[in-house]
């Protein structure tokens, strides 16, 4: 390893990341998902009544083009198979925005999708949208009445037993599903073409699952509430339509957008128009800007991001430039540090608080603004930067309060989820609506391992209690081939990188569990000497670690092996594809998707990630090298400080 070309790199590295800083201290990169949000965006404007310019209708329709596929379709990541929902999103946008069925694009798709089986094989949102434009009946979606807004919390469906973004999705969708709106589009707009059938005769979308008795008695249940859906009109659907609306509007307040979120931003300003509100109507119109907000204009084409990512982008930026070697004392350190502590949420109880009355607010979001709504993940991740930059003494109380909240916000099970406590109701990911398999939002392992780091950092051991649980709950998740699932990020390869880190501040990394996620990393290995790994991971686990190479993920595994203790010749070999893959403006080019939404169903082009993450690891590798210790390794605390945490009183009584 050549000393000097390793300076070199992190160097342009660093300086790329400085450049890009925003004045007020923060970085945020593009974010990006699969057709459908743009698509969904243009719909959203035609359903609205509002009006496209020519040139934004124009790089709207350059984005969806360039990302079709040879098939004809369109995929839900790079390189990935094309699939029914998002190529009839893409299909159908194409329509509104004035492509011809006629033209040679639109054919070559319309017969990929037929070939799929056709627009009635959609999933259950990709069904909404249709029913919305008049393309299928109403009564082909999910039955989903908005009584949902009256049931006690001691039934087996109520909205706190259900994932945040869930249930900011579903409560404006009600007040959609009650009143069956239908926006009427010109003949040639619609998607006629794109059915086997005659959409109009469809009935029952929803079929049985042969060895599945639980998700076929909600079937039954749904079209038996279907039959008995105009007496709950006569009797509660005015009273209920009221409760969503104000729900809907209560989570609108913030200058973010209803769970800063673009389908739950989506459904509630259409059910501000369908309940017959005005333009001028505050949230309709602070809504508005928050969708609008989120349109990225790249020149010849335009996207819509799904929300925007400045608090997890600063956190990791910062992470890496400080351990690339810049000190604490630099005016960009200081200005992230100061950024990320202005926007910690300390006033605001959100909807965390229905399952833990008792717990004071402490955490951070993901978005600019989504007070309602701070995550484990953030938070923890946040806390670590400013440990990482020496800011304990100086943040002492902010810290104190965001360690006490992630404490507070642990599971029975020993794990985290990511916004709720014990949201693992998982017999209602087998209702119709659920297709996607993601209503939920149980604990996993990479925010359980991100917890682990953290409390070991400020010096808390085996016996912490919080500590003792999680590591618990991490042995049963192990794979038996090794690694970890990532739920966050792609996958295993993510997951592992995130439980490795945990377990070494802890002092772990002699361990057999670790050895054992070591060596599958090294054996996962590419012959470019990188690392890569397909989202269809999550559809077939046994293509675990298996990809075309990626930056990022390179970075996460070369990450994870130096916390196994694994500095050898795979990890040399690593930094090598590292340096040698990085472009001349010091990052590295990745158009491969390795951030997760939702497995199998949605994923994310996380366009910081090929900035930061190899980053981080080269000048984790040149501490290794000169020092052997990362900069976690110098910070970490030897015993714990004396900090108030009264979560850790009240859930274990020590």
């Amino acid at each position: 390893m050549d000393q000097r070309e390793l300076d070199n790199a992190i160097s342009r590295a660093v300086n790329y990341m400085l450049s890009v800083q925003h004045e007020d201290g923060f970085w945020v990169f593009d974010l990006e998902a699969d057709v459908t949000i743009p698509a969904e965006y243009v719909l959203l404007q035609r359903f609205l009544g509002r009006r496209l310019s020519e040139d934004l209708k124009e790089k709207f329709k350059n984005y969806i083009l360039r990302r079709q596929a040879s098939d004809g379709g369109w995929p839900l990541y790079e390189g990935g198979d094309s699939e029914i929902s998002a190529s009839v999103k893409a299909y159908f946008a194409l329509k509104i925005l004035g492509e011809s069925a006629a033209d040679p694009h639109m054919q070559k798709a319309r017969e990929k999708i037929l070939r799929m089986g056709g627009a009635s094989k959609v999933n259950v949102f990709t069904r909404t949208t249709l029913a919305l434009f008049g393309q299928v009946p109403w009564h082909t979606v999910p039955y989903m009445p908005v009584e949902i807004m009256l049931l006690p919390k001691w039934f087996f469906f109520h909205l706190s037993k259900v994932s945040y973004w869930s249930r900011t999705v579903i409560v404006p969708l009600l007040i959609l599903y009650a009143k069956k709106p239908v926006c009427r589009l010109k003949p040639w707009e619609g998607v006629r073409e794109l059915f086997i059938e005659d959409p109009q005769n469809l009935k029952h979308l929803d079929k049985f699952v042969k060895g599945n008795p639980l998700k076929n008695a909600f079937i039954i249940l749904d079209r038996f509430l279907r039959r008995f859906d105009p007496y709950f009109t006569k009797l509660f659907r005015n009273k209920s339509i009221g409760l969503a609306e104000k729900w809907t509007r209560a989570h609108m307040k913030g200058e973010g957008g209803i769970g800063a979120i673009f389908p739950a931003m989506a459904n509630a300003v259409m059910a501000l128009k369908v309940l017959g509100y005005p333009e001028d109507d505050p949230d309709y119109r602070r809504g508005i800007k928050a969708l609008d907000d989120l349109v990225l204009d790249k020149g010849k084409e335009a996207f819509c991001q799904p929300c925007n990512s400045p608090i997890w982008d600063t956190c990791l930026a910062l992470s890496a430039i400080l351990e690339a070697g810049i000190p604490k004392e630099h005016p960009s350190v200081k200005k992230a540090v100061e950024w990320l502590i202005d926007q910690q949420i300390t006033d605001v109880k959100g909807d965390w608080s229905v399952n833990a009355p008792y717990l004071e607010p402490g955490g951070w979001a993901f978005e600019f603004e989504n007070a309602l709504y701070p995550d484990v993940d953030d938070t923890s991740m946040v806390l670590i930067s400013l440990l990482r930059a020496q800011m304990l003494d100086r943040y002492k109380k902010n810290i104190e309060k965001g360690v006490n909240w992630v404490i507070g916000m642990q599971s029975s099970d020993g794990g985290w989820g990511a916004f709720d406590i014990d949201n693992n109701y998982l017999y209602l990911n087998n209702i119709p609506f659920a297709d996607h398999g993601a209503l939920l939002d149980p604990s996993t392992s990479d925010l359980t391992a991100r917890c682990i780091e953290l409390l070991s950092l400020l010096g808390y051991k085996h016996d912490f209690p919080p500590i003792k649980k999680a590591l618990s709950f991490l042995r049963k998740e192990q794979e038996p081939f090794g690694a970890w699932y990532g739920r966050w990020g792609v996958n295993y390869i993510y997951g592992t990188w995130a439980v490795l880190m945990g377990l070494a501040q802890l002092g772990e990394s002699k361990n057999s569990w670790v050895k054992r996620a070591a060596l599958w990393l090294k054996r996962c290995q590419n012959p470019d000497n990188g690392w890569g790994e397909t989202c269809y991971t999550y559809n077939d686990p046994r293509l675990a670690g298996k990809g075309k190479t990626t930056s990022s993920q390179t970075a996460w595994a070369i990450l994870a092996l130096i916390a196994a203790g694994e500095i050898d010749e795979h990890m040399e070999k690593g930094i090598e594809y590292l340096i040698r893959t990085q472009n001349k403006d010091g990052f590295w080019d990745e158009e491969e998707y390795t951030g997760t939404g939702f497995p199998r169903f949605f994923y994310l082009r996380y366009h910081g990630y090929s900035r930061y993450f190899p980053l981080w690891a080269l000048g984790a590798y040149r501490r290794m090298i000169q020092n052997g210790k990362t900069l976690e390794d110098e910070v970490r605390l030897n015993k714990p400080l004396q900090l108030n945490l009264p979560a850790i009183k009240h859930k274990f009584n020590f």
